[in-house]
């Protein structure tokens, strides 16, 4: 079970590297590049929309959204393109690099919750 994980997470993370590649390929449309994008900007965000110590709800966008979002982003990536960011993803894989982190994403996060944050002053407590 515990390997099964395993490879799970490293099968994940090799999808979330391919995609990577394939928002800067030249060939990639309009709307995959964007949707591949947003995909992996919140899944190599240092921070996550809905906080890990949440409980049940928390692990929600980890387990099923940010694999969901894989799934529907591949299918719309030409082939050709995908070959080519899949042999990039698994040389990096193979160099062992960390993952890329994307900070921009996580400023955007932070000023989601600091909007809600807001809103929540002026609607219940003002």
């Amino acid at each position: 079970m515990l390997e099964a994980l395993k490879r799970w997470a490293r099968e994940l993370k090799s999808q979330l590297l391919t995609l990577w590649f394939c928002r800067g390929h030249p060939d990639m449309p309009l709307l995959a590049k964007l949707s591949a994008g947003l995909i992996v900007a919140y899944a190599f965000s240092p921070i996550d929309l809905i906080p890990d110590f949440i409980p049940v709800i928390g692990y929600l966008d980890d387990l099923i959204l940010v694999p969901l979002g894989i799934y529907l982003v591949l299918r719309t990536i030409p082939q050709h393109v995908l070959v080519t960011s899949r042999q990039q993803a698994d040389r990096w894989m193979q160099e062992r690099r960390g993952k890329p982190k994307n900070y921009l994403a996580a400023i955007a996060v932070i000023g989601i919750w600091l909007a809600f944050a807001c809103w929540i002053w002026r609607v219940w407590i003002s």
